[in-house]
């Protein structure tokens, strides 16, 4: 009976939260390209090359730069894939790692050399690429080395060096080779020049093969590190070889299935280990999801139906993995917004850093989704339009947003604004376009304007396609920035509240208080931001200079001192990260309300906090009152008391903005 019961859970568990499932398209594309483009995009973008002077310029520079390699292959083939880096004599099929930092290759050797693994997780390297030309040709040795460069020495001279000293360099090598690669397939899909062809294949074929023979690797350590391991890098959210070789193996189809048909399965079939990796490991429940599942539509949308394959995985189920399906380590987008998303407030459980990253990325789908699917993403995740209206309530009067947690300081994403007014368009949805239309005039005001020219485009075959020319309706005049926020605004599923007495960017003042609850939440107990005359007067600290791998994070930036709140006997302190330790909001006013609502001259908040580590209660009472137009003030009382007394000291941080420069002051002590 007990294992029948945990049967029945684990079903219950994995099905969808909103029990709602989003259908596949009854019919998809047959042909290729079909994932930046379709066929009938080679027609469309000559005529975008010769009516844009941008267009012209980017396709232009990309033939030029890719040439360079094509002449060199036209003397030796293979100059250009025989610096791949690969384990071109062992035929390496295991990689062992400890914890974030490569160790060796070995296992049995396949019949094909296989891809080399990156040195480590993070980025810190002694030594780094040398220049294309300049890298060793089939550079493999018994020893697993590499040939790279010596970052300490002058003229930085290459030598021999274990890959654990060399960061992420390997990757970066190999994907840089395979964008010229996919450069060349865009250009021989456009001109029909077999030169572009050749090229393209044959790093292709190398790569793709090199990696259906290699596993994943094993944590020697036996740790976390296992759960989050891909093929290419240390992190599943990193495959970056696998976007390159999507669009590569994309604009290449027609010519790989006539040139190399006896590998067209071990091609498929490499993208399918690849992706069943991302499914397998990775993170669910935040941003990393969404990083694996564009991943995983990728190849979706580049396989062909589930009936061409024996094990029956091709398109359907990759997709459908996507939309619908979860297991332990990646959800669906449906189940991810529903754990994610409050349904009353449409903010993000995490910090405002991270949370416009997530909608950035649901606001992508949506594009895509519109794109390549014919599919209202929108109308079956309604939580979608109002978590991107929401966005505005992390602003500052000066339109910069607010900063607990994982948070760099920085203005507003826009882009989710652009997503929402395309999917209204594509859908005949007039209200939603008005609206974020209205919206995004109001925070960018040069969008919209028809006299723009389009400049600085970077030289990349998705520039031809991902960004299409915006058309705003002109009847749509920008909104008022008052009319998209709250005088009060609460969000318990990130313990944040904030207070406004106006959005005038030199007058207006306002507070931003937060606990710790969500992801990428630091230990702060009740903190807070002021604002007034123009700047941010108590801002947080943020995430410091070398995110979560420094001592300054662990040390400093995640903890108390580095906010504006009260530390207890010098202990105060909790887990930082995906932290559950929010506030109480015993009293308010006015109430958290809809945006648009008449700004008052009086606001208050009273919140409660149990620091766990010393186990205090704490009390914190905020008001903006306000005296005239260009007038008024803050109240803070904070109090601090431990629950069984013998409080030695109740320490009161408080960061000040001087000039270009953060001060850390201590006002206060024993406020209880």
């Amino acid at each position: 009976m007990r294992r029948i019961l945990l049967g029945l859970c684990f079903l219950s568990f994995w099905g969808s939260a909103s029990g709602q499932e989003i259908p596949l398209p009854e019919k998809m594309p047959q042909t290729h390209p079909r994932v930046l483009t379709t066929p009938a995009g080679k027609q469309e973008t000559w005529e975008l090359i010769k009516k844009e002077e941008w267009a012209k310029d980017v396709f232009n520079k990309l033939k030029e730069r890719t040439e360079v390699y094509t002449n060199l292959t036209d003397a030796q083939p293979s100059w250009l894939l025989s610096r791949l880096a690969m384990y071109w004599k062992s035929h390496a099929t295991e990689v062992y790692v400890k914890g974030e930092t490569f160790n060796h290759a070995g296992g049995e050797k396949a019949p094909y050399p296989t891809v080399r693994y990156t040195g480590t997780r993070g980025t810190a390297a002694t030594h780094g690429r040398p220049r294309l030309a300049d890298v060793v040709p089939y550079d493999d040795d018994e020893s697993g080395n590499v040939t790279f460069c010596n970052n300490a020495l002058p003229e930085r001279p290459m030598e021999s060096v274990h890959p654990s000293k060399t960061g992420r360099n390997i990757e970066s090598l190999n994907c840089e080779i395979l964008g010229i690669a996919r450069d060349a397939a865009f250009l021989y899909w456009m001109t029909d020049e077999e030169k572009f062809a050749k090229l393209a294949a044959g790093v292709f074929d190398t790569y793709m093969t090199g990696i259906y023979y290699r596993n994943v690797p094993v944590d020697l350590n036996y740790g976390h590190q296992q759960t989050l391991v891909g093929l290419t890098s240390f992190e599943v959210i990193h495959e970056d070889a696998l976007h390159v070789a999507v669009y590569l193996y994309d604009f290449l189809y027609n010519y790989l299935k006539t040139n190399y048909p006896d590998k067209m399965e071990i091609y498929a079939g490499a993208f399918k280990k690849w992706t069943d990796n991302i499914i397998a490991n990775g993170v669910p429940h935040n941003n990393w999801d969404l990083l694996q599942a564009r991943y995983i539509m990728s190849v979706g949308l580049v396989l062909e139906d589930n009936k061409e394959y024996a094990d029956g995985k091709g398109r359907e189920y990759y997709i459908d993995y996507v939309m619908n399906r979860s297991g332990i380590r990646q959800w669906s987008l449906t189940r991810l917004a529903d754990y994610g998303f409050d349904s009353n407030t449409g903010i993000w459980a995490e910090c405002p850093g991270y949370s416009s990253v997530v909608i950035n990325d649901y606001a992508n789908f949506v594009n895509q989704f519109d794109t390549n699917l014919q599919y209202d993403l929108v109308k079956a995740m309604p939580v979608l339009s109002k978590a991107v209206a929401t966005t505005p309530q992390y602003l500052f009067p000066n339109r910069m947003i607010c900063g607990f947690g994982d948070t760099h300081p920085g203005y507003l994403n826009t882009n989710f604004f652009i997503r929402m007014i395309q999917n209204a368009q594509a859908n005949g949805k007039k209200e939603q376009e008005k609206y974020f239309t209205a919206l995004l005039k109001c925070l960018n005001p040069e969008m919209g304007n028809d006299k723009k020219e389009k400049k600085n485009v970077r030289v990349s075959v998705s520039s031809f396609f991902e960004d299409k020319p915006l058309v705003l309706n002109p009847k749509v005049q920008p909104g008022k920035i008052e009319d998209y926020v709250s005088p009060l605004f609460y969000a318990p599923n990130v313990s944040w509240l904030v207070q406004r007495n106006g959005m005038h960017p030199r007058n207006s003042l306002m507070i931003s208080l937060n606990g710790s609850e969500g992801n990428h939440m630091h230990a702060n107990g009740i903190s807070m931001e002021l604002y007034g005359k123009g700047y941010v007067l108590g801002p947080d600290a943020g995430i410091g200079l070398f995110l979560y791998s420094g001592l300054d994070y662990a040390e400093y930036y995640s903890q108390f001192p580095s906010h504006n709140t009260v530390c207890v006997d010098g202990i105060s302190s909790y887990p930082v990260m995906k932290s559950n330790h929010s506030f109480e909001l015993l009293s308010c006013f006015p109430a958290s309300a809809e945006p648009g609502k008449e700004f008052t001259s009086v606001t208050y908040s009273n919140l409660y906090f149990r620091e766990p580590e010393s186990r205090a209660d704490q009390t914190r009472v905020m008001s903006i009152v306000t005296t005239g137009a260009e007038t008024g003030y803050y109240v803070d009382v904070f109090r601090s008391r431990k629950e069984k007394g013998g409080d030695k000291m109740h320490d009161y941080f408080y960061l000040l903005l001087s000039g270009k420069k953060r001060q850390n002051h201590i006002f206060s002590t024993n406020i209880i």
